[in-house]
C-alpha cells in the first residue's frame, strides 16, 4: 500500500525535474507504476506485434500517396492506452500553450496507426513530465474522436493531485482495467435499482385501479422531484423528508405533494417543504390544477417511493434510464425490466461518426487557428474564432425520427456538451465567461435535440431524459449554480407523431351491413383445447382501418439525423401494422420497393434529404439484411444521386430496447459527395462486464458500396443468364405446426408427407433433427382423404393462426406453406444433392445437403451438385447473380 510519504516524495522529486522529455519520461512512467502498485512496461521484442506493453512501440503511418513512414509511441499498453510525453517550459507569455494540444493530436494519430487487429485503445494519455497528466477516452473503440475524461474541467491531473485517493485509483485502473472507468458501466447498476423500485410502485398503483397512463405521469413527476433534491434544484433531501412525514398520514399526501409541484411550476414558496423554489415550468408540472396530477396513495405506496428516493439520482445514466423507465411504467413491457438493454457504447458507435466526428474535425481547425491568433497577440480575432464555432455548435439541430425514450438524443447531447466545455475552457482562458454566454442564450441545451415518436409515453420520457442529462451536465461542470429560469423550458422538441406516414384521419372499414370489419389483434392468445398450445384468441379483435389522404410525413427542419427506426421485415409488416396502414404507406411511398423492410422508409427519406442539401448527413441502425438485394436497391439509388457512405458496420450485435432481445444489425452513415468512407467489421466478440458483448473492430478505408463492402463493387456485376434460377431462398411454412419431431411424425400417416428440414442454425450447429409436413401440390380435400392424420394435425396447429393472417392466399390455403418456392423445387428436380449456405451468416459456410432435405427461408439453396461448383460458389460474394 502506497504511503503518504511515498506520494509526497514522488511529487517533490518530479516537480524539481527540469530535464527534457526524452531524458526523463521513461523513468517517470516507471516510478509512477511503482507508486500505483501496477506492473511497469516490459522489455520490447523485434516483432512489434509482440509488444503489448512497452516503451517506444513502433507503428507504421501509411500516407495517401502510398508511401510509409515509421513512428514510435512513447508508451503503449494494448487495450488500454497510447501515452505521449512532453516536457513543457513554464513561465511562457503565451495566452494558452498549444503544446499539449499538439501532443494529444499526435497521440490520436498513433492510435489510428496501430494495426487494425489490435483495435483502438480506450484512452489517450498526454504527460507533461513532472507537471500534469491529461486523459482522453473513446469507449466505443470504433476509431472515433477521443474526448476529455471524465470531462473538460477535470481531465487534467496536476502532479499535486496524486495525494487524492480517487485520482490514484483512476490512474491505477487506467493501467489495469481501463474499461472499468467507463461511466456508463458504473451508473448502470444504480439505474436498474431505481427502475425496479418504480416498477413495483407502478404495479401497486395500477392494482389499486388507476390507469397506466395516469400512474406513469404521476411517477415521472415523483422521480424528477427525487432527482431535483439530489442535485439541489430544491433543498437537499426535501422531497424524501416530505415523503417520510406523510407515511403515517397518507390522506395528506395529495394536498402536500400538490403544493410542492405547484410551487415548482410557478417558482413560488412551498408550504409543504417551507422553502422558496426556482421556477421549473415545462410540461412536467405545467397545469392549472397541478394538484390533480397527484394520486391518492397508501402507506405502502409511500414506503416504496421512500425506497426509490434513497438512490443517488445524480448517478442515473440517462442513456439507459429512459429504456428502463419505459419498461417500468408500461404494463406490457414490465416483464422485460430485468432484460438487457442497448449498451451506451453501441449507441456511441453510431452517434460519433454521424454527429460528433465532423464537429470535432471542425473544432480542431478552429482551435489551431485560435492558438495562432492568440500567440500573435490578436486577442479579439482569437475570441471571435472560438465564439463563431460556439454559435454554430449551439445552433446545430439533431433529429431522431424514431426517438423512443431518447437514448440516441441524450448521448448526442452529452457529447456536444463535452465539446462545448472544451470551447468554453478556451474562451475562459481568453477572459470570456460561461455566465455571460448563457445570459445571451448561448448554450447547448435540449431545444436542439428533436424527436419524433409514436408512443406518447416514450415521447414524454425522451423529453425527461434530455432534461435530466442536461441538468446533470450543468451541475457537473458549473458546480452548484442554478441554470437559467425557467429550469424546464417547454421547447416542443419531442413530437408525438408518425415519422413516415401523415394522414387526415382514420375510418373503420365497414361490411355491407355497416358493421366494422375486424381482425385478430396479433397479441392475444388462448390455450387450444386439443393441443394445449397457445393459439390466437379470436375474441380479441382490432378493427380494420382506412387512412384518409395518406401522404409522406414531413420531418422537422434539422442539420443531422440519427436514430434506430423500428425493425419490421417486409413480410411481417401487415401483421404488425395492419392492412390499412401498410396500404396507405405503400401508396404514399411508391418509390420504395414492396420487398423493402420498414426501416428503409426512414433510410430512403433521409437519403433524399441529403441529396437535396436539406441535411448534411444521417446515421441509422438497420437490420443486417441491408446488404441484401431487396434493401440494397434503396442504398444504391442514394449512391447514384451523389450520396456516399461515410461509415458502415455491416454486421454488429445489438440489444433491442423493447424486450432486451439479442439481434444483429448494420450501421450506416451517409453524407453528400463521393468521398471515401470507413468500413468497420467485427473481428471478435466476447462477454464483457457490462451489457451486450464487447466488440473488437477492424477498419478499412475506401469507397463503400451498396452491399457495405470496399474494393471491387461485386454487387454491381451483371448477372449471368446461365446462372438464372440457380440460387433461391428456402421455404416459409408460416406456422410452427408444420414442424414435428420424429416421434410426433411417426403417427402422421406413416410419414408420407415428412421431409427433413434445415435452417441457418442447423447448418452452423448440430441439426435439430426436425421434420416438416410438406403438402406441396395437394388440395384440402386430397390431403384430408389421403393423409387424414396430417390434415388433422395441421388443422389443429396451423389453421388457428392462419385464420387471422391478413394475406388472403395464406389464410385460405392454410394447409400449404406460406411460400412454397416453386422455382426452387423445379431447379432441384433430379438432383441428388444441392449446396446450401446461411442467408445472413457471419462466416460464409457451404454444405452439400441431400435432395430430400427442405431448406428454410434462412438458407440460400443453390441448385448445383458438383464439388467443382461448390468451390466456385464459395468464392462468389453475391448470390443474387447465381
Amino acid at each position: 500500500m502506497t504511503t503518504s510519504s511515498a506520494i509526497e516524495s514522488f511529487i517533490a522529486r518530479w516537480t524539481k525535474a527540469s530535464g527534457s522529455e526524452r531524458a526523463n519520461y521513461q523513468l517517470f512512467v516507471t516510478e509512477l507504476c511503482r507508486l500505483l502498485d501496477v506492473e511497469p512496461p516490459q522489455p520490447a521484442f523485434a516483432d512489434a506485434g509482440e509488444n503489448a506493453y512497452v516503451f517506444e512501440r513502433r507503428v507504421t503511418f501509411r500516407h495517401g500517396d502510398g508511401s510509409e513512414s515509421a513512428g514510435f509511441i512513447d508508451c503503449y499498453r494494448r487495450g488500454a492506452f497510447v501515452l505521449e510525453a512532453k516536457k513543457l517550459k513554464t513561465g511562457g507569455a503565451q495566452t494558452f500553450d498549444d503544446a499539449l494540444l499538439r501532443a494529444r493530436a499526435q497521440a490520436e494519430n498513433y492510435a489510428r496507426a496501430l494495426p487494425s487487429d489490435e483495435g483502438r485503445p480506450p484512452f489517450l494519455v498526454v504527460v507533461d513530465v513532472g507537471n500534469v497528466i491529461e486523459l482522453y477516452s473513446e469507449f466505443s473503440r470504433s476509431g472515433a474522436t477521443y474526448v476529455p475524461f471524465p470531462d473538460p474541467r477535470s481531465h487534467r491531473i496536476a502532479i499535486a493531485d496524486f495525494l487524492r485517493d480517487d485520482i490514484r485509483e483512476r490512474l491505477r485502473l487506467l493501467f489495469t482495467d481501463p474499461l472499468a472507468l467507463d461511466p456508463s458501466r458504473q451508473t448502470a447498476r444504480v439505474t436498474r435499482e431505481i427502475a425496479a423500485h418504480l416498477a413495483e410502485v407502478a404495479k401497486s398503483l395500477e392494482g389499486a385501479g388507476h390507469a397506466a397512463e395516469t400512474v406513469a405521469g404521476f411517477l415521472t413527476r415523483c422521480l424528477f422531484s427525487m432527482f431535483a433534491e439530489d442535485v439541489a434544484l430544491i433543498p437537499k433531501g426535501a422531497f424524501s423528508e416530505l415523503l417520510k412525514s406523510l407515511k403515517e398520514a397518507p390522506e395528506q399526501f395529495a394536498p402536500m405533494i400538490g403544493d410542492l409541484w405547484r410551487a415548482m411550476d410557478k417558482g413560488e414558496f412551498s408550504i409543504a417543504i417551507r422553502a422558496a423554489l426556482p421556477r421549473f415550468n415545462g410540461k412536467l408540472f405545467k397545469s392549472p390544477e397541478v394538484g390533480s396530477m397527484v394520486l391518492p396513495v397508501t402507506k405502502q405506496h409511500i414506503q416504496l417511493l421512500i425506497e426509490a428516493a434513497k438512490a443517488d439520482w445524480t448517478q442515473v445514466e440517462p442513456a439507459i434510464f429512459g429504456t428502463l423507465l419505459e419498461r417500468a411504467l408500461d404494463p406490457q413491457e414490465r416483464h422485460a425490466l430485468g432484460a438487457h438493454y442497448t449498451p451506451r457504447a453501441y449507441v456511441e458507435r453510431l452517434v460519433l461518426p454521424t454527429v460528433i466526428e465532423p464537429l470535432r474535425k471542425e473544432w480542431s481547425n478552429v482551435q489551431a487557428a485560435a492558438v495562432l491568433l492568440a500567440n500573435a497577440n490578436r486577442h479579439k480575432e482569437a475570441v471571435a474564432e472560438l465564439r463563431n464555432f460556439h454559435h454554430r455548435l449551439c445552433a446545430l439541430r439533431v433529429l431522431d425520427p424514431a426517438c423512443g425514450s431518447g437514448n440516441f438524443l441524450y448521448v448526442t447531447l452529452e457529447h456536444m456538451k463535452r465539446l462545448e466545455g472544451e470551447v468554453l475552457n478556451q474562451l475562459h482562458d481568453l477572459g470570456e465567461t460561461q455566465s455571460l454566454l448563457e445570459a445571451e442564450g448561448l448554450t447547448v441545451d435540449p431545444h436542439q435535440f428533436l424527436g419524433l415518436e409514436l408512443n406518447p409515453r416514450a415521447a414524454a420520457i425522451a423529453e425527461l431524459v434530455l432534461w435530466i442529462g442536461y441538468l446533470q451536465w450543468h451541475f457537473r461542470t458549473q458546480g452548484s449554480g442554478l441554470p437559467p429560469s425557467p429550469i424546464l423550458k417547454d421547447f416542443h422538441n419531442i413530437e408525438c407523431a408518425d415519422a413516415v406516414l401523415a394522414f387526415d384521419g382514420v375510418d373503420f372499414v365497414l361490411d355491407d351491413n355497416g358493421i366494422p370489419v375486424s381482425r385478430w389483434d396479433g397479441r392475444s392468445f388462448k390455450t387450444h383445447p386439443v393441443t394445449g398450445e397457445q393459439v390466437p384468441d379470436e375474441a380479441a379483435r382490432t378493427p380494420l382501418q382506412r387512412y384518409n389522404n395518406p401522404r409522406r410525413a414531413e420531418w422537422p427542419a434539422a442539420d443531422v439525423v440519427v436514430g434506430n427506426p423500428p425493425f419490421i421485415g417486409a413480410s411481417t409488416m401487415r401483421a404488425a401494422l395492419g392492412d390499412g396502414y401498410v396500404d396507405a404507406l405503400r401508396g404514399a411511398w411508391g418509390d420504395v420497393p414492396e420487398s423493402a423492410d420498414f426501416v428503409m422508409f426512414w433510410w430512403h427519406h433521409a437519403a433524399n434529404l441529403v441529396a437535396q442539401g436539406e441535411i448534411s448527413r444521417f446515421g441509422f441502425i438497420t437490420t443486417n439484411s441491408l446488404r441484401q438485394t431487396f434493401n440494397r436497391r434503396i442504398v444504391q439509388a442514394a449512391l447514384d444521386k451523389g450520396v456516399h457512405l461515410a461509415f458502415a458496420i455491416p454486421d454488429h450485435p445489438w440489444v433491442e430496447n423493447s424486450d432486451g432481445a439479442a439481434v444483429r444489425i448494420a450501421m450506416t452513415v451517409a453524407a453528400a459527395g463521393t468521398e471515401e468512407g470507413r468500413l468497420c467489421t467485427v473481428s471478435a466478440e466476447h462477454e464483457g462486464k457490462g451489457e451486450g458483448l464487447d466488440v473488437e473492430l477492424i477498419e478499412r478505408s475506401g469507397s463503400i458500396h451498396a452491399d457495405l463492402s470496399v474494393g471491387a463493387n461485386v454487387s454491381a456485376a451483371l448477372p449471368l443468364q446461365a446462372n438464372s434460377g440457380l440460387s433461391n431462398r428456402g421455404m416459409i411454412p408460416h406456422g410452427e405446426g408444420f414442424l414435428v419431431t420424429p416421434e410426433q411424425g411417426a403417427a402422421l400417416d406413416g410419414g408420407a408427407l415428412l421431409r427433413p428440414y434445415r435452417n441457418g442454425k442447423d447448418l452452423t450447429d448440430r441439426p435439430r433433427g426436425v421434420l416438416v409436413i410438406d403438402t406441396f401440390g395437394l388440395t384440402d380435400i386430397e390431403l384430408r382423404q389421403n393423409c387424414p392424420a396430417s390434415w388433422q394435425w395441421l388443422h389443429d396447429r396451423v389453421k388457428p393462426d392462419r385464420d387471422h393472417n391478413p394475406r388472403k392466399a395464406t389464410r385460405e390455403n392454410w394447409w400449404l406453406f406460406g411460400e412454397q418456392r416453386k422455382v426452387l423445387r423445379a431447379a432441384h428436380a433430379g438432383l441428388p444433392r444441392y449446396i446450401a449456405t446461411g442467408q445472413t451468416a457471419k462466416h460464409r459456410l457451404f454444405q452439400f445437403l441431400d435432395a430430400s432435405i427442405l431448406p428454410d427461408d434462412k438458407l440460400i439453396a443453390i441448385a448445383l451438385d458438383d464439388a467443382y461448383f461448390r468451390y466456385y460458389v464459395a468464392n462468389a460474394q453475391d448470390f443474387s447473380n447465381l
